[in-house]
This record gives structure tokens, C-alpha cells and sequence, in this order.
């Protein structure tokens, strides 16, 4: 049987992120303990599709970050805490950051490209906690 050979597109955007400022660390290479943070949930029904991650850190005056990774996350829809239900899908190196008044901060974008079946999730960590903390938005679309 043929497999299908017509492109596929998503119906409607799909732009989500951490509902909480990312600071803390995660000392296990895993997310079945420690904090993690859901970024992104597929639609129940159809499915979704993750294009990239955006890690912004934020510039507060007198809070600033120091040198971490972020690793990504993808969790089938079922519990975390059981690392049969996850899989780590990338990181990315984020560098010290200093909060100033007069300049902005770099965003730093993660590319995934990710086709997900419905009910998966995709969910964050950071290897040391920082002090300012970073906003992850994740920019995607559902079927």
C-alpha cells in the first residue's frame, strides 16, 4: 500500500507556553522526577505539529542568569514519572544572561519540526536554576 504523498497542513495555528516563569533546575537527566514544565499539549483529537521553542530570558535589572540547558521533552500523553512515557527530543545551550534597562536580550530558538500524535505533550527543563528565569513559547499548529 502506497503511503500518502500529499503534503499536510495544519487547519489553525497553535502557539502555547509554560504558564509558569522558568527557574528551576532539574537534576535528573529525566523528567520522571524533579521540576519540569509542560510547553506544549497536541490536540486530543488530530494531533499536532511543533515548528520550533523559543527560550526568552527575562531582563530584569539586578536578576540575571547563568550559563544552563534546556532540554526538550516529548511525554506520549500519560504520566511523567514513568520513563517509559518520555523521551528526550533535543537541548539547547542557553549562556549567562545580565538583565539591563537599555538593551534587550537575545531569544533562543530551538527548531523541532515535530509532527505529534494526539494527547502528546512536550515539556521542559533546565539543568541549573537561574536567578532572572526565561519564558519558553512553543509555535506550532494543530491538524
Amino acid at each position: 500500500m502506497a503511503g500518502n504523498n500529499l503534503p499536510i497542513y495544519t487547519r489553525v495555528g497553535d502557539i502555547q507556553w509554560s504558564s509558569l516563569l522558568i527557574t528551576a533546575s532539574n537534576p535528573n537527566t529525566d523528567i520522571t522526577g524533579g521540576i519540569s514544565y509542560l510547553a506544549f499539549t497536541a490536540d486530543a483529537t488530530n494531533g499536532g505539529y511543533v515548528q520550533r521553542i523559543r527560550f526568552k530570558p527575562i531582563s530584569n535589572t539586578g536578576n540575571n542568569n547563568v550559563a544552563t540547558v534546556a532540554r526538550v521533552y516529548l511525554n506520549n500523553g500519560s504520566s511523567t514519572g514513568s520513563s517509559g512515557n518520555n523521551t528526550l527530543i533535543d537541548e539547547i545551550s542557553l549562556p549567562a544572561t545580565t538583565g539591563v534597562v537599555n538593551a534587550a536580550l537575545p531569544v533562543y530558538e530551538l527548531p523541532l519540526n515535530l509532527a505529534m500524535p494526539p494527547g502528546y505533550t512536550i515539556y521542559v527543563t533546565l539543568g541549573t536554576t537561574v536567578a532572572a528565569g526565561y519564558r519558553v513559547a512553543v509555535i506550532g499548529g494543530k491538524y
